[in-house]
């Protein structure tokens, strides 16, 4: 096959694998070759970001491309796995084909129509009884680890709501903050660092609970306020170099100064949109 044949061909998902099968062989590449899961670990998280990136861009054309990368980690994965002859790819993809067969009951046995709320319901039904789920703080356990702090936090208080234990309003959760705040406070004075840890984590999980009242997603929210710290930080840099100065060289009275100008600037920008 020329070069240019190979940049031609329409490829498949089956070229796919045979790609990942030969660069993974003795004739194939040699960094392919020494990776493991846990060596590719931290590069199929980062590929996840970039999905949730372009889908938050509505960006199409990136979309496609991670998806792709995305796919790749999978069959990377499933070929480290039937190299050390532990599953294969036919085994991920029955695996998931069962499964979606098997939580989509009023689908695939008795036609039901239902909403989808109630098909959640059911799925969580079924997987407590597939992962022998015996109790609640099993279900919570499962949760995994290496989910993104805050988005983990929510998924356990939900599964704690789901029992009834939680908060009957959001002035209840706010007194929660402010108690949690307080004893934050408390360990702060006694400088003992790690009771100072334990406290400000107790704080965050306080506050994840604000966030299930509005429906909110507190990674989405962090990520937007990280966002929106990061563009007025920009503003004020703006600022200093109009001034002929450098943020490096200026005091944090001049620095708190700019930042109230650039706040002044986005509200009244603000004003002349809605104009």
């Amino acid at each position: 096959m020329t070069k240019s044949d190979m940049f031609s061909k329409e490829y498949s998902f089956q070229d796919l694998l045979n790609i990942m099968k030969l660069l993974r062989s003795d004739d194939g590449c040699p960094w392919d070759r020494v990776q493991t899961h846990d060596s590719l670990r931290n590069a199929t998280l980062e590929e996840t970001y970039e999905v949730l990136d372009a889908i938050d861009n509505k960006d199409m054309d990136n979309l496609k491309e991670e998806l792709g990368d995305i796919l790749l980690h999978v069959v990377f994965h499933s070929q480290i796995a039937s190299d050390n002859h532990v599953f294969t790819v036919d085994d991920v993809i029955h695996g998931i084909c069962e499964k979606l067969i098997r939580r989509h009951p009023h689908v695939f046995q008795a036609k039901e129509q239902k909403t989808p709320d109630e098909v959640t319901i059911k799925w969580d039904e079924i997987k407590k009884i597939e992962k022998n789920h015996v109790s609640y703080s099993d279900d919570m356990k499962k949760v995994p680890k290496a989910m993104p702090a805050l988005m983990r936090a929510a998924k356990v208080q939900k599964k704690a709501r789901d029992v009834g234990f939680d908060f009957q309003n959001i002035d209840e959760a706010m007194s929660k903050v402010h108690e949690e705040l307080s004893e934050l406070q408390e360990a702060i004075n006694s400088e003992d660092l790690s009771h100072i840890s334990e406290e400000y984590g107790d704080l965050l999980f306080s506050i994840v609970n604000i966030s299930r009242f509005f429906q909110l997603n507190p990674e989405f929210s962090l990520t937007n306020a990280t966002e929106k710290f990061i563009n007025r930080f920009e503003g004020i840099e703006n600022l200093a170099k109009q001034q002929g100065l450098s943020i490096r060289d200026m005091t944090i009275t001049q620095l708190d100064k700019l930042w109230e100008q650039q706040k002044e600037l986005i509200r009244n920008n603000r004003k002349n949109d809605c104009l």
